[in-house]
C-alpha cells in the first residue's frame, strides 16, 4: 500500500468484519484504483457579490472552496472548469449557491445544473452554446429540488456495463472510476457459487446496472431498486438489447418495503450494494430467506459491520472479502465481501 492512503483502509475493512464476529476472515490485499481517473464530480457553487466559488465543501462544513486542481479527477473534467466557471457567472437562475453534477461517460461529459432561481431564456442560450463548444452529450437544469430536464441534448447520454449501453439519467449515482468499478465488478463475479443455466440471483439495491449486466451473463438476475430514474433506464437498456429473457429490474423501495423471504428463496445467490447507511430494514427478511451465498457490495465499514453482525448470528461465514480503494486521500473505502453457509 502506498503512503497516499491516511488511514489503513485494509484494516478499516478487517475491523469491521471482526465487530461483526469475524476476526479471521480472509481478506485479500487493498486493490488501489490509479489517480486521475475519477469520472463523477458533485460539486457546489456559491456566488458573493462578484466571487464565484466552484469545488467542493469544507470536511464537514458547508463552505464551498474554490478547485482549480484536483489529482484525483480526470483532466478531461478539470478542462471543463474554467468555461464552466464563466458559464455560471452569467446564469440568472445563480444567485447564492448551488450544484453542479458532471458524470464523464463513453463519449464525454454529462452536466447537471440544479440553481435557486429559475432558468432564463438567455439562460437557455448560454446553455446550449456552452454545450455545443465543450461537446457535452447533455446539460440538464433544475431549479431548487424539481425534477431535472435537458436543456440541450446533443448524443445519448451512455455508458457501457458489461457491453450494454445504458443511458443515464441526469446526475445519475456512477462509481467513481471505471477502474474500480472494474474491481467491483470482478470481486462481485469471482463470488458467485456454482451456477447451472435454470440459477437465478436476486439483485437489491441495483441502481442503473453497473452490476445487474455483469451478473445476466452467469445466471438470470431478478433486480429491485428504488429510484425511478435508475429503474427506467435499466429496463429500457433491457428492452433495446432483448434481454428480458435473463433479467427484470422492480422499482422497490426496499427500505419501506423490503422484499419478504418468499421473494428470495431458491434464488442461487443474493447480491447488495446497498447505500452509505447500510440494508439494516431489508437484512431480518434476506436472512430468512436462508439463500446459500451472499454477496455484500459495501461503501461504508460502519454499516457492513452491523448487517454483517446479523449475518454471523444466522450462521454466515466468510468466504473472503475484497477492500478498494475508490477515494485515495480519504478514510472512505469500498468492499465486497461474500458470505456464505456450510462447506
Amino acid at each position: 500500500m502506498d503512503d497516499r492512503n491516511a488511514i489503513d483502509k485494509f484494516s478499516r475493512l478487517k475491523n469491521a468484519l471482526a465487530r461483526a464476529g469475524f476476526p479471521a476472515a480472509p481478506i485479500a490485499p487493498l486493490v488501489e484504483t490509479p489517480l486521475s481517473t475519477r469520472r463523477r464530480v458533485d460539486l457546489g457553487v456559491t456566488r458573493r457579490g462578484a466571487e464565484l466559488s466552484l469545488g467542493l465543501h469544507q470536511a464537514r462544513g458547508v463552505e464551498v472552496v474554490d478547485m482549480q486542481e484536483c489529482v484525483l479527477l480526470r483532466p478531461e473534467i478539470l478542462r471543463l472548469l474554467p468555461p464552466l466557471r464563466v458559464l455560471l457567472r452569467h446564469l440568472e437562475a445563480l444567485r447564492r449557491a448551488g450544484s453542479v453534477i458532471i458524470n464523464w461517460l463513453d463519449e464525454g461529459p454529462d452536466i447537471l445544473l440544479r440553481l435557486d432561481a429559475a432558468f432564463t431564456g438567455p439562460d437557455r442560450t448560454k446553455i446550449i452554446a456552452f454545450a455545443r463548444a465543450q461537446n457535452a452529450l447533455r446539460i440538464s437544469i433544475a431549479t431548487g429540488n424539481d425534477e431535472p430536464e435537458p436543456a440541450i441534448m446533443l448524443a445519448p447520454p451512455v455508458i457501457s456495463f458489461a457491453g450494454v449501453k445504458v443511458e443515464l439519467a441526469p446526475g445519475a449515482f456512477l462509481q467513481a472510476s471505471a477502474e474500480g468499478e472494474a474491481a467491483l465488478v470482478t470481486a462481485v463475479l469471482a463470488g458467485l457459487p456454482k451456477l447451472t443455466k435454470k440459477s437465478c440471483i436476486a439483485e437489491l439495491f441495483a441502481g442503473s446496472g453497473t452490476l445487474s449486466f455483469p451478473l445476466a451473463q452467469h445466471a438470470r438476475v431478478e433486480a429491485y431498486e428504488g429510484h425511478a430514474a435508475a429503474v427506467a433506464a435499466q429496463d429500457k437498456a433491457i428492452r433495446s438489447q432483448n434481454l428480458a429473457g435473463r433479467m427484470s429490474i422492480a422499482q422497490r423501495d426496499l427500505h419501506r418495503r423490503p422484499l419478504q423471504p418468499a421473494d428470495m428463496a431458491g434464488r442461487a445467490a443474493l447480491v447488495l450494494d446497498p447505500p452509505y447507511t447500510g440494508a439494516a430494514v431489508q437484512m431480518r427478511f434476506l436472512i430468512a430467506a436462508n439463500v446459500p451465498r451472499v454477496i455484500y457490495v459495501s461503501c461504508n465499514p460502519d454499516a457492513l459491520a452491523a448487517d454483517a453482525t446479523q449475518l454471523h448470528r444466522a450462521g454466515y461465514n466468510v468466504l473472503n472479502a475484497t477492500p478498494i480503494d475508490q477515494f485515495p486521500f480519504s478514510e472512505n473505502v469500498e468492499s465486497v465481501v461474500v458470505f456464505g453457509k456450510g462447506k
